[in-house]
């Protein structure tokens, strides 16, 4: 139960992080708010590259949960970076 608990709360860090990473690049990077930016990627079909950004944040969870000696957490980090990939690839190939 232990070893599901520690890749559950990496996996929601790594979900956390990817998400507090495209808003962190929408608003650094945008000059329009952040749901006309999203929009406006899903319209041009960036999308995809807008969550990529996104994920880069991931890195640092991952590889800050390698250094504290928490691999099961990284791990979970790393499902988590695996399924925005997911996601992006079937929405390049559905869309």
């Amino acid at each position: 139960m232990d070893t599901k608990k520690e890749i559950i709360i990496g996996f929601a860090v790594g979900i956390i992080a990817n998400t507090f990473g495209t808003l962190l690049y929408i608003l650094l990077f945008s000059d329009i708010g952040i749901v006309d930016t999203f929009n406006a990627a899903v319209e041009q079909g960036h999308i995809g590259s807008l969550l990529a950004l996104g994920a880069i944040l991931n890195l640092i969870a991952f590889f800050g949960f390698l250094r504290i000696k928490r691999d099961l957490r990284a791990r979970g980090v790393m499902i988590a970076t695996l399924l925005t990939a997911l996601v992006i690839l079937a929405y390049k190939v559905l869309f």
